[in-house]
């Protein structure tokens, strides 16, 4: 499965893009350098109902944008 078919799965299943994702995790206190994988994927997967797999292309997202982790 390609990284767009990931994205395409989880807007189909949440109506949510990353961009959404990325909104509720910062009224959350869930975005900046001190952010760890674990805390987004956790996150993803208890509100939203996501698979690792599919949390974990969000996490990408997030750490590729710099919404989350060092430098």
């Amino acid at each position: 499965m390609s990284f767009e078919a990931y994205i395409s799965n989880i807007h189909a299943k949440t109506g949510k893009m990353p961009e959404d994702f990325h909104a509720i995790a910062a009224e959350k206190g869930l975005t900046g350098p001190h952010i760890k994988a674990t805390q987004i994927v956790n996150w993803l997967k208890a509100d939203f109902g996501l698979g690792h797999g599919h949390a974990q292309a969000i996490w990408a997202v997030f750490k590729r944008s710099g919404w989350v982790g060092g430098p």
